[in-house]
Protein backbone atom coordinates (compact mmCIF):
# COMPACT_ATOMS: atom_id res chain seq x y z
CA UNK A 1 0.00 0.00 0.00
CA UNK A 2 2.04 2.89 -1.34
CA UNK A 3 0.46 6.23 -2.17
CA UNK A 4 2.89 7.13 -4.95
CA UNK A 5 2.35 3.79 -6.68
CA UNK A 6 -1.42 4.04 -6.24
CA UNK A 7 -1.55 7.52 -7.79
CA UNK A 8 0.58 6.34 -10.71
CA UNK A 9 -1.81 3.45 -11.32
CA UNK A 10 -4.80 5.80 -11.07
CA UNK A 11 -3.39 8.04 -13.82
CA UNK A 12 -3.02 5.05 -16.16
CA UNK A 13 -6.49 3.63 -15.54
CA UNK A 14 -9.28 4.47 -18.00
CA UNK A 15 -11.88 2.00 -16.73
CA UNK A 16 -14.69 3.66 -14.73
CA UNK A 17 -14.96 2.78 -11.05
CA UNK A 18 -18.18 1.25 -9.78
CA UNK A 19 -18.28 3.49 -6.73
CA UNK A 20 -16.38 6.70 -5.96
CA UNK A 21 -16.58 8.05 -2.41
CA UNK A 22 -15.75 11.64 -1.48
CA UNK A 23 -14.63 11.88 2.14
CA UNK A 24 -12.26 9.84 4.29
CA UNK A 25 -13.83 10.11 7.72
CA UNK A 26 -15.74 7.35 9.52
CA UNK A 27 -18.72 7.52 7.18
CA UNK A 28 -16.74 7.53 3.93
CA UNK A 29 -14.43 4.77 5.12
CA UNK A 30 -17.45 2.74 6.21
CA UNK A 31 -18.93 3.15 2.73
CA UNK A 32 -15.57 2.14 1.24
CA UNK A 33 -15.40 -1.09 3.24
CA UNK A 34 -19.00 -1.89 2.42
CA UNK A 35 -18.45 -1.38 -1.31
CA UNK A 36 -15.07 -3.09 -1.61
CA UNK A 37 -16.08 -6.10 0.50
CA UNK A 38 -19.09 -6.65 -1.78
CA UNK A 39 -16.75 -6.83 -4.77
CA UNK A 40 -17.41 -3.41 -6.33
CA UNK A 41 -14.50 -1.54 -7.88
CA UNK A 42 -14.14 1.16 -5.24
CA UNK A 43 -12.12 4.36 -4.82
CA UNK A 44 -12.22 6.82 -1.92
CA UNK A 45 -10.77 10.35 -2.10
CA UNK A 46 -10.00 12.48 0.96
CA UNK A 47 -8.98 16.14 0.66
CA UNK A 48 -6.66 16.03 3.69
CA UNK A 49 -5.76 12.97 5.77
CA UNK A 50 -8.05 10.13 6.78
CA UNK A 51 -10.10 11.15 9.86
CA UNK A 52 -8.53 14.61 9.85
CA UNK A 53 -11.77 16.21 11.02
CA UNK A 54 -14.57 15.05 13.27
CA UNK A 55 -13.62 11.39 13.13
CA UNK A 56 -10.37 11.82 15.09
CA UNK A 57 -11.84 14.24 17.65
CA UNK A 58 -14.61 12.24 19.32
CA UNK A 59 -15.05 11.44 23.02
CA UNK A 60 -13.56 8.00 22.14
CA UNK A 61 -16.78 6.20 23.00
CA UNK A 62 -18.57 3.44 21.10
CA UNK A 63 -21.98 3.75 22.69
CA UNK A 64 -25.71 3.42 22.27
CA UNK A 65 -26.26 6.89 23.66
CA UNK A 66 -27.77 7.05 27.13
CA UNK A 67 -28.97 10.60 26.50
CA UNK A 68 -30.76 9.53 23.30
CA UNK A 69 -32.67 7.05 25.47
CA UNK A 70 -33.55 9.92 27.79
CA UNK A 71 -34.79 11.88 24.75
CA UNK A 72 -36.98 8.95 23.73
CA UNK A 73 -35.12 8.11 20.49
CA UNK A 74 -35.40 4.36 21.02
CA UNK A 75 -34.76 3.43 17.38
CA UNK A 76 -31.39 5.23 17.36
CA UNK A 77 -30.38 3.62 20.66
CA UNK A 78 -31.34 0.16 19.39
CA UNK A 79 -29.36 0.63 16.19
CA UNK A 80 -26.32 2.04 17.99
CA UNK A 81 -26.28 -0.73 20.61
CA UNK A 82 -26.36 -3.36 17.87
CA UNK A 83 -23.53 -1.64 15.99
CA UNK A 84 -21.57 -1.27 19.23
CA UNK A 85 -21.71 -5.04 19.60
CA UNK A 86 -20.56 -5.59 16.02
CA UNK A 87 -17.63 -3.23 16.53
CA UNK A 88 -16.41 -5.09 19.60
CA UNK A 89 -16.52 -8.34 17.62
CA UNK A 90 -14.92 -6.93 14.45
CA UNK A 91 -12.19 -4.70 15.94
CA UNK A 92 -11.42 -6.05 19.44
CA UNK A 93 -7.86 -4.67 19.26
CA UNK A 94 -9.28 -1.12 19.34
CA UNK A 95 -12.72 -1.41 20.97
CA UNK A 96 -12.92 -2.22 24.67
CA UNK A 97 -15.63 -2.77 27.27
CA UNK A 98 -15.48 0.13 29.72
CA UNK A 99 -17.40 0.58 32.96
CA UNK A 100 -19.05 3.96 33.59
CA UNK A 101 -20.09 5.45 36.91
CA UNK A 102 -23.09 7.77 37.24
CA UNK A 103 -22.85 9.41 40.67
CA UNK A 104 -25.97 10.22 42.68
CA UNK A 105 -26.03 13.34 44.83
CA UNK A 106 -29.81 13.50 45.40
CA UNK A 107 -31.94 10.88 47.10
CA UNK A 108 -33.84 9.81 43.97
CA UNK A 109 -30.98 9.70 41.46
CA UNK A 110 -29.66 6.18 42.14
CA UNK A 111 -33.04 4.55 41.59
CA UNK A 112 -33.89 6.76 38.60
CA UNK A 113 -30.60 6.04 36.79
CA UNK A 114 -30.70 2.33 37.69
CA UNK A 115 -34.10 1.97 36.03
CA UNK A 116 -32.98 3.87 32.91
CA UNK A 117 -29.72 1.95 32.56
CA UNK A 118 -31.45 -1.39 33.11
CA UNK A 119 -33.62 -0.54 30.10
CA UNK A 120 -30.41 0.37 28.23
CA UNK A 121 -28.99 -3.09 29.03
CA UNK A 122 -32.23 -4.79 27.99
CA UNK A 123 -32.24 -3.00 24.62
CA UNK A 124 -28.70 -4.30 23.91
CA UNK A 125 -29.88 -7.90 24.22
CA UNK A 126 -27.30 -10.58 23.38
CA UNK A 127 -24.83 -7.88 22.22
CA UNK A 128 -24.76 -6.29 25.68
CA UNK A 129 -21.46 -5.39 27.37
CA UNK A 130 -22.55 -6.20 30.93
CA UNK A 131 -25.31 -5.52 33.41
CA UNK A 132 -25.67 -2.24 35.25
CA UNK A 133 -25.89 -2.21 39.04
CA UNK A 134 -26.47 0.14 41.90
CA UNK A 135 -23.43 1.11 44.01
CA UNK A 136 -23.06 2.25 47.59
CA UNK A 137 -21.21 5.46 48.41
CA UNK A 138 -18.07 3.49 49.28
CA UNK A 139 -18.23 1.39 46.10
CA UNK A 140 -18.66 4.52 44.00
CA UNK A 141 -15.56 6.11 45.54
CA UNK A 142 -13.62 2.87 45.12
CA UNK A 143 -14.20 3.15 41.36
CA UNK A 144 -13.44 6.89 41.21
CA UNK A 145 -11.34 7.86 44.24
CA UNK A 146 -11.14 11.52 43.19
CA UNK A 147 -14.91 11.96 42.83
CA UNK A 148 -16.33 14.83 44.89
CA UNK A 149 -17.51 13.05 48.09
CA UNK A 150 -19.65 15.82 49.63
CA UNK A 151 -23.34 14.85 49.58
CA UNK A 152 -22.54 11.77 47.47
CA UNK A 153 -25.17 9.08 48.12
CA UNK A 154 -23.76 6.39 45.83
CA UNK A 155 -23.98 5.71 42.12
CA UNK A 156 -24.82 3.37 39.28
CA UNK A 157 -22.35 1.35 37.21
CA UNK A 158 -23.09 0.52 33.59
CA UNK A 159 -21.09 -0.66 30.58
CA UNK A 160 -20.36 0.91 27.21
CA UNK A 161 -17.53 0.85 24.71
CA UNK A 162 -14.30 2.81 24.29
CA UNK A 163 -12.07 2.97 21.23
CA UNK A 164 -9.27 4.83 19.50
CA UNK A 165 -11.10 6.69 16.74
CA UNK A 166 -8.22 7.69 14.44
CA UNK A 167 -6.51 4.31 14.75
CA UNK A 168 -9.77 2.63 13.78
CA UNK A 169 -10.03 4.96 10.77
CA UNK A 170 -6.51 4.00 9.66
CA UNK A 171 -7.38 0.30 10.00
CA UNK A 172 -10.59 0.89 8.03
CA UNK A 173 -8.57 2.46 5.22
CA UNK A 174 -6.32 -0.60 5.25
CA UNK A 175 -9.41 -2.85 5.19
CA UNK A 176 -10.53 -1.17 1.96
CA UNK A 177 -7.19 -2.12 0.42
CA UNK A 178 -7.43 -5.63 1.88
CA UNK A 179 -10.61 -6.10 -0.16
CA UNK A 180 -9.22 -4.74 -3.42
CA UNK A 181 -10.35 -1.13 -3.07
CA UNK A 182 -8.36 2.09 -3.25
CA UNK A 183 -8.24 5.03 -0.83
CA UNK A 184 -6.16 8.19 -1.25
CA UNK A 185 -5.49 11.02 1.17
CA UNK A 186 -4.56 14.55 0.06
CA UNK A 187 -6.68 14.11 -3.06
CA UNK A 188 -9.29 16.88 -3.22
CA UNK A 189 -12.38 16.71 -5.41
CA UNK A 190 -12.65 20.08 -7.15
CA UNK A 191 -15.45 19.44 -9.64
CA UNK A 192 -18.26 17.01 -10.39
CA UNK A 193 -18.41 15.75 -13.99
CA UNK A 194 -21.86 15.68 -15.57
CA UNK A 195 -23.40 14.88 -18.91
CA UNK A 196 -27.08 15.52 -19.66
CA UNK A 197 -27.54 16.34 -15.99
CA UNK A 198 -26.17 13.02 -14.75
CA UNK A 199 -22.93 12.48 -12.83
CA UNK A 200 -20.26 10.34 -14.42
CA UNK A 201 -17.26 11.17 -12.23
CA UNK A 202 -15.16 13.89 -10.64
CA UNK A 203 -12.11 16.04 -11.20
CA UNK A 204 -9.67 15.67 -8.31
CA UNK A 205 -6.39 17.38 -7.46
CA UNK A 206 -3.38 15.66 -5.96
CA UNK A 207 -2.56 18.14 -3.20
CA UNK A 208 1.06 17.00 -3.13
CA UNK A 209 1.79 17.73 -6.80
CA UNK A 210 -1.05 20.04 -7.86
CA UNK A 211 -1.90 17.73 -10.75
CA UNK A 212 -5.60 17.35 -11.61
CA UNK A 213 -7.14 14.17 -12.96
CA UNK A 214 -10.60 13.22 -14.19
CA UNK A 215 -11.92 10.03 -12.57
CA UNK A 216 -14.99 8.31 -13.98
CA UNK A 217 -17.42 6.36 -11.83
CA UNK A 218 -20.87 4.79 -12.11
CA UNK A 219 -21.88 6.19 -8.71
CA UNK A 220 -20.54 9.15 -6.70
CA UNK A 221 -21.11 9.25 -2.94
CA UNK A 222 -20.82 12.42 -0.86
CA UNK A 223 -19.65 11.42 2.63
CA UNK A 224 -17.94 14.66 3.60
CA UNK A 225 -19.49 15.32 7.01
CA UNK A 226 -19.50 19.02 7.83
CA UNK A 227 -18.60 19.78 4.20
CA UNK A 228 -21.72 18.01 2.89
CA UNK A 229 -23.33 21.20 1.60
CA UNK A 230 -20.16 22.25 -0.25
CA UNK A 231 -20.24 19.08 -2.38
CA UNK A 232 -24.01 19.22 -2.92
CA UNK A 233 -23.66 22.80 -4.14
CA UNK A 234 -20.99 21.68 -6.61
CA UNK A 235 -23.77 19.56 -8.05
CA UNK A 236 -26.46 22.23 -7.83
CA UNK A 237 -25.54 25.77 -6.68
CA UNK A 238 -29.16 26.43 -5.74
CA UNK A 239 -29.38 23.48 -3.31
CA UNK A 240 -30.53 24.55 0.14
CA UNK A 241 -28.01 23.82 2.92
CA UNK A 242 -29.01 20.96 5.20
CA UNK A 243 -26.15 20.93 7.72
CA UNK A 244 -26.07 22.70 11.08
CA UNK A 245 -22.52 22.50 12.37
CA UNK A 246 -22.08 21.89 16.09
CA UNK A 247 -18.77 22.08 17.94
CA UNK A 248 -17.59 19.70 20.64
CA UNK A 249 -14.53 20.52 22.76
CA UNK A 250 -12.50 18.20 25.00
CA UNK A 251 -9.67 18.87 27.42
CA UNK A 252 -7.02 16.30 28.32
CA UNK A 253 -5.65 16.03 31.87
CA UNK A 254 -3.12 13.83 33.65
CA UNK A 255 -4.50 10.62 35.19
CA UNK A 256 -3.81 11.98 38.68
CA UNK A 257 -7.11 13.85 38.41
CA UNK A 258 -8.96 10.58 37.75
CA UNK A 259 -6.79 7.52 38.54
CA UNK A 260 -9.62 4.98 38.45
CA UNK A 261 -10.29 2.62 35.55
CA UNK A 262 -13.97 3.52 35.20
CA UNK A 263 -15.27 6.53 33.29
CA UNK A 264 -17.34 9.21 34.99
CA UNK A 265 -20.64 10.15 33.35
CA UNK A 266 -22.69 13.15 34.46
CA UNK A 267 -26.04 12.78 32.66
CA UNK A 268 -27.17 16.36 33.15
CA UNK A 269 -25.04 19.38 33.99
CA UNK A 270 -26.51 22.72 35.04
CA UNK A 271 -27.14 23.68 31.40
CA UNK A 272 -28.54 20.27 30.40
CA UNK A 273 -25.46 18.73 28.78
CA UNK A 274 -23.88 15.31 29.28
CA UNK A 275 -20.33 15.37 30.66
CA UNK A 276 -17.76 12.57 30.57
CA UNK A 277 -14.38 12.09 32.23
CA UNK A 278 -12.85 9.13 30.40
CA UNK A 279 -9.52 7.34 31.09
CA UNK A 280 -7.69 7.00 27.76
CA UNK A 281 -4.04 6.21 26.95
CA UNK A 282 -2.96 6.97 30.54
CA UNK A 283 -4.64 10.39 30.45
CA UNK A 284 -8.20 11.49 31.12
CA UNK A 285 -10.46 13.18 28.57
CA UNK A 286 -13.09 15.60 29.86
CA UNK A 287 -15.85 16.60 27.47
CA UNK A 288 -17.81 17.61 25.67
CA UNK A 289 -19.48 20.88 24.73
CA UNK A 290 -22.23 21.36 22.14
CA UNK A 291 -22.05 24.80 20.54
CA UNK A 292 -23.58 25.87 17.22
CA UNK A 293 -21.00 27.37 14.84
CA UNK A 294 -21.61 29.10 11.54
CA UNK A 295 -18.77 27.73 9.44
CA UNK A 296 -17.17 24.34 8.79
CA UNK A 297 -13.38 24.24 8.86
CA UNK A 298 -10.64 21.60 8.89
CA UNK A 299 -9.03 22.90 12.08
CA UNK A 300 -11.65 24.34 14.44
CA UNK A 301 -10.63 25.89 17.74
CA UNK A 302 -12.17 25.97 21.19
CA UNK A 303 -13.89 29.08 22.46
CA UNK A 304 -12.76 30.44 25.80
CA UNK A 305 -16.17 29.88 27.34
CA UNK A 306 -16.07 26.21 26.29
CA UNK A 307 -12.70 25.70 27.97
CA UNK A 308 -13.92 27.42 31.10
CA UNK A 309 -17.08 25.28 31.12
CA UNK A 310 -15.02 22.07 31.05
CA UNK A 311 -12.52 23.23 33.66
CA UNK A 312 -15.21 24.43 36.05
CA UNK A 313 -17.26 21.25 35.71
CA UNK A 314 -14.20 19.04 36.09
CA UNK A 315 -13.51 20.93 39.32
CA UNK A 316 -17.11 20.52 40.42
CA UNK A 317 -17.01 16.71 40.18
CA UNK A 318 -13.29 15.90 40.71
CA UNK A 319 -11.48 16.79 43.92
CA UNK A 320 -8.25 17.80 42.20
CA UNK A 321 -9.77 21.04 40.87
CA UNK A 322 -7.75 21.23 37.62
CA UNK A 323 -6.74 24.63 36.25
CA UNK A 324 -5.67 25.87 32.84
CA UNK A 325 -2.03 24.97 33.52
CA UNK A 326 -3.07 21.33 34.01
CA UNK A 327 -4.46 20.99 30.48
CA UNK A 328 -2.19 18.83 28.35
CA UNK A 329 -4.18 19.31 25.16
CA UNK A 330 -7.46 20.72 23.86
CA UNK A 331 -9.11 19.18 20.82
CA UNK A 332 -12.20 20.32 18.98
CA UNK A 333 -14.46 18.43 16.58
CA UNK A 334 -17.38 19.52 14.42
CA UNK A 335 -20.61 17.52 14.19
CA UNK A 336 -22.56 17.43 10.89
CA UNK A 337 -26.08 17.71 12.27
CA UNK A 338 -28.93 17.62 9.78
CA UNK A 339 -31.15 20.67 10.27
CA UNK A 340 -34.65 19.88 11.55
CA UNK A 341 -37.63 21.63 10.01
CA UNK A 342 -38.25 23.43 13.27
CA UNK A 343 -35.51 25.35 15.06
CA UNK A 344 -33.79 23.39 17.82
CA UNK A 345 -30.70 23.73 19.98
CA UNK A 346 -27.84 21.59 18.63
CA UNK A 347 -27.81 19.34 21.68
CA UNK A 348 -31.43 18.32 20.96
CA UNK A 349 -31.00 17.68 17.20
CA UNK A 350 -31.30 13.98 16.34
CA UNK A 351 -28.12 12.03 15.62
CA UNK A 352 -29.92 9.77 13.11
CA UNK A 353 -28.26 9.59 9.70
CA UNK A 354 -29.78 11.01 6.53
CA UNK A 355 -29.50 9.55 3.02
CA UNK A 356 -30.31 11.72 -0.02
CA UNK A 357 -30.16 11.00 -3.75
CA UNK A 358 -30.18 14.11 -5.92
CA UNK A 359 -31.55 14.20 -9.52
CA UNK A 360 -27.99 14.02 -10.89
CA UNK A 361 -27.45 10.71 -9.11
CA UNK A 362 -25.24 12.17 -6.36
CA UNK A 363 -25.80 10.16 -3.18
CA UNK A 364 -25.27 12.01 0.10
CA UNK A 365 -24.92 10.29 3.46
CA UNK A 366 -24.62 12.56 6.47
CA UNK A 367 -25.50 12.96 10.15
CA UNK A 368 -25.18 9.84 12.26
CA UNK A 369 -22.39 9.04 14.70
CA UNK A 370 -19.14 7.05 14.83
CA UNK A 371 -20.80 4.01 16.40
CA UNK A 372 -23.23 3.56 13.51
CA UNK A 373 -20.75 4.05 10.63
CA UNK A 374 -21.20 0.44 9.42
CA UNK A 375 -24.99 0.70 9.15
CA UNK A 376 -24.61 4.05 7.39
CA UNK A 377 -22.27 2.41 4.88
CA UNK A 378 -24.62 -0.52 4.34
CA UNK A 379 -27.61 1.76 3.69
CA UNK A 380 -25.57 3.95 1.34
CA UNK A 381 -24.20 1.11 -0.79
CA UNK A 382 -27.67 -0.44 -1.01
CA UNK A 383 -28.78 2.86 -2.52
CA UNK A 384 -25.69 3.01 -4.77
CA UNK A 385 -26.56 -0.40 -6.24
CA UNK A 386 -29.94 0.94 -7.28
CA UNK A 387 -28.65 4.30 -8.53
CA UNK A 388 -25.74 2.86 -10.51
CA UNK A 389 -27.59 -0.21 -11.73
CA UNK A 390 -24.88 -2.40 -10.20
CA UNK A 391 -25.12 -6.14 -9.71
CA UNK A 392 -26.81 -6.70 -6.39
CA UNK A 393 -24.82 -8.36 -3.62
CA UNK A 394 -25.49 -8.75 0.10
CA UNK A 395 -23.67 -6.98 2.90
CA UNK A 396 -21.26 -9.02 5.02
CA UNK A 397 -19.80 -6.23 7.15
CA UNK A 398 -21.67 -7.13 10.35
CA UNK A 399 -19.21 -10.03 10.70
CA UNK A 400 -16.27 -8.63 8.71
CA UNK A 401 -13.03 -8.30 10.65
CA UNK A 402 -11.36 -4.90 10.46
CA UNK A 403 -7.65 -4.88 9.53
CA UNK A 404 -5.60 -5.61 12.64
CA UNK A 405 -8.25 -7.85 14.19
CA UNK A 406 -6.74 -9.73 17.09
CA UNK A 407 -8.09 -11.45 20.17
CA UNK A 408 -4.80 -11.01 22.00
CA UNK A 409 -5.37 -8.86 25.07
CA UNK A 410 -2.24 -6.73 25.31
CA UNK A 411 -3.64 -3.50 26.73
CA UNK A 412 -0.42 -2.65 28.53
CA UNK A 413 1.75 -3.01 25.45
CA UNK A 414 3.06 0.04 23.66
CA UNK A 415 1.96 -1.67 20.45
CA UNK A 416 -1.50 -2.86 21.55
CA UNK A 417 -3.38 -0.54 19.18
CA UNK A 418 -1.79 -2.29 16.18
CA UNK A 419 -3.54 -5.58 16.88
CA UNK A 420 -2.36 -8.28 14.48
CA UNK A 421 0.30 -5.88 13.14
CA UNK A 422 1.85 -5.39 16.59
CA UNK A 423 4.59 -8.00 16.17
CA UNK A 424 5.60 -6.54 12.80
CA UNK A 425 5.77 -3.02 14.26
CA UNK A 426 7.83 -4.32 17.16
CA UNK A 427 10.23 -6.17 14.84
CA UNK A 428 10.69 -3.05 12.72
CA UNK A 429 11.33 -0.97 15.85
CA UNK A 430 13.91 -3.44 17.13
CA UNK A 431 15.69 -3.68 13.78
CA UNK A 432 17.43 -0.30 14.24
CA UNK A 433 19.17 1.01 17.32
CA UNK A 434 16.99 3.48 19.20
CA UNK A 435 13.86 2.89 17.15
CA UNK A 436 12.06 1.04 19.97
CA UNK A 437 12.52 3.78 22.57
CA UNK A 438 9.70 6.35 22.95
CA UNK A 439 10.55 9.73 21.48
CA UNK A 440 9.33 11.37 24.71
CA UNK A 441 8.63 9.89 28.16
CA UNK A 442 5.02 11.09 28.02
CA UNK A 443 4.20 9.97 24.47
CA UNK A 444 3.34 6.49 23.10
CA UNK A 445 5.37 7.10 19.96
CA UNK A 446 8.65 5.51 18.87
CA UNK A 447 10.82 6.07 15.77
CA UNK A 448 9.78 2.62 14.61
CA UNK A 449 6.12 3.67 14.68
CA UNK A 450 6.93 6.73 12.59
CA UNK A 451 8.62 4.59 9.95
CA UNK A 452 5.82 2.00 10.06
CA UNK A 453 3.21 4.71 9.51
CA UNK A 454 5.08 6.07 6.49
CA UNK A 455 5.54 2.61 4.94
CA UNK A 456 2.22 0.95 5.81
CA UNK A 457 -0.38 3.55 6.86
CA UNK A 458 -0.05 6.24 4.18
CA UNK A 459 1.20 8.91 6.61
CA UNK A 460 2.49 11.90 4.65
CA UNK A 461 3.12 14.64 7.22
CA UNK A 462 4.34 15.15 10.77
CA UNK A 463 0.74 15.97 11.73
CA UNK A 464 -0.46 12.66 10.26
CA UNK A 465 2.02 10.86 12.53
CA UNK A 466 1.60 12.81 15.75
CA UNK A 467 -2.13 13.49 15.55
CA UNK A 468 -3.64 10.35 14.02
CA UNK A 469 -1.18 7.43 13.50
CA UNK A 470 -0.12 7.98 17.10
CA UNK A 471 -2.25 10.16 19.39
CA UNK A 472 0.61 12.30 20.66
CA UNK A 473 -0.89 15.71 19.84
CA UNK A 474 -4.10 14.93 21.68
CA UNK A 475 -2.32 13.47 24.69
CA UNK A 476 0.33 16.14 25.25
CA UNK A 477 0.60 19.02 22.80
CA UNK A 478 3.80 20.45 24.33
CA UNK A 479 5.60 17.12 24.26
CA UNK A 480 4.52 16.57 20.65
CA UNK A 481 6.05 19.93 19.73
CA UNK A 482 9.34 18.80 21.25
CA UNK A 483 9.53 15.64 19.14
CA UNK A 484 8.32 17.20 15.89
CA UNK A 485 11.84 17.81 14.43
CA UNK A 486 12.85 14.16 15.03
CA UNK A 487 9.62 12.91 13.44
CA UNK A 488 10.16 15.24 10.47
CA UNK A 489 13.68 13.87 10.01
CA UNK A 490 12.52 10.24 10.05
CA UNK A 491 9.63 10.97 7.70
CA UNK A 492 11.78 12.95 5.25
CA UNK A 493 14.12 9.98 4.87
CA UNK A 494 11.21 7.59 4.28
CA UNK A 495 9.50 9.82 1.73
CA UNK A 496 12.68 11.05 0.04
CA UNK A 497 12.03 14.70 0.91
CA UNK A 498 14.53 17.55 1.27
CA UNK A 499 15.95 19.19 4.35
CA UNK A 500 13.82 22.25 3.58
CA UNK A 501 10.68 20.11 3.55
CA UNK A 502 11.76 18.63 6.88
CA UNK A 503 12.12 22.09 8.46
CA UNK A 504 8.80 23.33 7.07
CA UNK A 505 7.02 20.24 8.37
CA UNK A 506 8.40 20.66 11.90
CA UNK A 507 7.61 24.39 11.94
CA UNK A 508 4.07 23.91 10.62
CA UNK A 509 3.32 21.21 13.14
CA UNK A 510 4.58 23.26 16.09
CA UNK A 511 2.45 26.18 14.97
CA UNK A 512 -0.58 23.88 14.82
CA UNK A 513 0.18 22.28 18.20
CA UNK A 514 0.16 25.68 19.91
CA UNK A 515 -3.55 25.96 19.09
CA UNK A 516 -4.13 22.79 21.15
CA UNK A 517 -2.96 24.60 24.29
CA UNK A 518 -4.85 27.15 26.41
CA UNK A 519 -3.87 30.79 26.30
CA UNK A 520 -2.75 31.80 29.77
Amino acid sequence: MNRTTTVRQLRKSNEPWDILIIGGGATGLGCGIEAASRGYRTILLEQHDFAKGTSSRSTKLVHGGVRYLQQGNISLVLEALKERGYLLQNAPHLVKNLSFIVPGYRWWEKLYYTIGLTIYDWLAGKLGFGRSKMLSRKETLDHIPTLEPEKLRGGVLYHDGQFDDARLAVNMMQTIYDHGGTALNYFKVTRLLKEDGKLYGVTARDEETGEEIDIRAKVVINATGVFTDTVRQMDDPDTEPIIQVSQGVHIVLDRSFHPGNSALMIPKTADGRVLFAVPWHHKVIVGTTDTAVSKAMLEPSAKEEEIEFLISHAGKYLTGNPGRSDIRSIFTGLRPLVKPKESKSTKSISRDHTLITDPSGLITITGGKWTTYRKMGEDTINQAIHTGDLKETDSETSTLNIHGWSETDNDESLYSAYGADADAVRRLSESHEGWAKPLHPDLPCTPGMVVWAARNEMARTVEDILSRRTRSLLLNARASMEVAPRVASLLAKELGCSGQWEKIQADEFRELARTYLPVH
